[in-house]
């Protein structure tokens, strides 16, 4: 990728049986496809996953600012796992 700034690409995916559509920038598209293989999950499994974690919110937000929170907050998590005590 030659720069993280271009506009969201809609693809569909499929939760619980139903499909439905998703627009994140190709970016976020990359880091979902990164976790789902680290998971070792289909990223429809994982969409699924982040899917019920924001039903369960008390104001959940949309779907694709969700996984983007999602993303984000477990880049973040990696980040931290390797700047822990010991990483010297």
């Amino acid at each position: 990728m030659n720069t993280p700034y271009h506009p969201p690409v809609k693809r569909s995916v499929e939760i619980a049986g139903h499909k439905t559509s998703i627009s994140l920038e190709p970016l976020f598209w990359e880091m979902l496809r990164g976790a789902a293989q680290r998971e070792g999950v289909p990223i429809n499994a994982l969409v699924a996953r982040i899917d019920a974690e924001r039903i369960s919110c008390p104001t959940p937000p949309g779907l694709a600012g969700a996984i983007r929170i999602w993303l984000v907050a477990a880049a973040s998590d990696q980040d931290a796992e390797g700047t822990g005590a010991g990483a010297d």
